[in-house]
């Protein structure tokens, strides 16, 4: 009678374990899947932004080339051009300002002085052999500024 008793026993318990660990197995698949779903749906969405947002920095890159393009069509022209020039360079010159309220005329001419002179090569090199200016030549008419201490 103890030996059908132990038998029942580890019977009941082997049953119990199987049915739990059929139980967890079952809820892990679902889990799985739903991660599954989870993933596809996050690596679409960021499909669709990556395409969004390289179509938007497309339009945004033909956008700024279609403005340079105009100004350099109106600086060509003499009178118009100079004012074309000027109005252009105000217009980046308050763009600038509403970034930095504290700074003046001076700061402005030294940072486009700046950010010139790395860009430099990029516009000769655009420019054809026949009226490219020498790179030193260029550079020795941008005004010297002091460097920030950092």
């Amino acid at each position: 009678m103890i030996g059908l008793f132990r038998l029942v026993r580890t019977t009941a318990f082997l049953v119990v374990l199987c049915v739990s660990l059929a139980t967890t197995a079952v809820s892990l698949g679902v889990w799985a899947v739903s991660l599954t779903a989870q993933v596809t749906t996050m690596t679409a969405s960021a499909a669709a932004a990556a395409i969004a947002n390289r179509k938007a920095i497309a339009a945004a890159v033909f956008r700024t080339k279609a403005k340079a393009r105009l100004r350099r069509a109106l600086v060509v022209v003499p009178v118009a051009g100079i004012a074309a020039a000027v109005a252009f360079e105000r217009e980046d010159y308050l763009e600038w300002k509403e970034d930095n309220p504290d700074g003046d005329l001076e700061a402005y001419g030294c940072e486009v002085s700046a950010v010139s002179a790395e860009v430099v090569d990029d516009v000769l090199q655009d420019l054809p052999e026949q009226v490219r200016p020498s790179r030193d030549w260029l550079l020795s008419r941008l005004p010297e500024c002091e460097k920030p201490a950092g």
